[in-house]
């Protein structure tokens, strides 16, 4: 059965870690997200591995539970917004750790302007300021569903749900700053 307080890990480890490629493709991914450590890199490799394992597996559907199971890995990688409706087995083969990534609540938090940046997402949710649907959710990791994405906000109790907040005028003059250089580019 296992012991409750020795949890088994969620991810595997490079198999050979000194790899110089590796550890500067994942030095760039760490910056990019914002990410801990490169633990979190490995979650989502290992989540990445698995569905494209019971893909191959499900690749020769021999029975109707096979062909049941299919559909539940599709639906549930259109549910988080990694598939499209109608998909097959081959588009989850496709799928790279970006596209994993992307789905992530940090990432969200970014890209719907409630943070400056990525470290300051993984703050405010890590400290319980963010909320997805009114619940409190202090995971940075948590991947976002498709029904969810609208419903990303300041919890009601946090301080940050306060307009005039001054990390929020802070964020909004980044944003607008932001808009300013990309119109100046668009017009150069």
């Amino acid at each position: 059965m296992g012991d409750p307080r020795k949890l088994r890990k969620k991810y595997q480890p490079p198999r050979h870690p000194w790899q110089g490629s590796r550890i500067e493709a994942e030095k760039v991914l760490t910056k990019e997200y914002g990410l801990k450590n490169k633990k979190e890199i490995w979650k989502a490799q290992s989540l990445l591995r698995k569905f494209a394992k019971e893909a191959k597996n499900l690749s020769t559907i021999k029975t109707l539970h096979d062909q049941k199971l299919k559909e539940q890995l599709l639906t549930r990688l259109n549910k988080l917004n990694l598939l499209k409706a109608n998909a097959n087995l081959e588009d989850v083969l496709s799928l790279s750790l970006k596209n994993i990534l992307d789905r992530r609540l940090q990432t969200f938090v970014i890209k719907k302007g409630l943070a400056k940046t990525a470290n300051q997402a993984r703050q405010f949710i890590t400290h319980g300021h963010i909320a997805v649907k009114g619940q409190k959710i202090n995971i940075p990791g948590y991947l976002v569903n498709k029904d969810e994405e609208d419903f990303i906000t300041f919890s009601e109790k946090s301080k940050l749900n306060n307009a005039e907040h001054a990390e929020r005028i802070k964020v909004k003059e980044v944003k607008e700053t932001k808009e300013i250089k990309q119109n100046e580019t668009r017009q150069a």
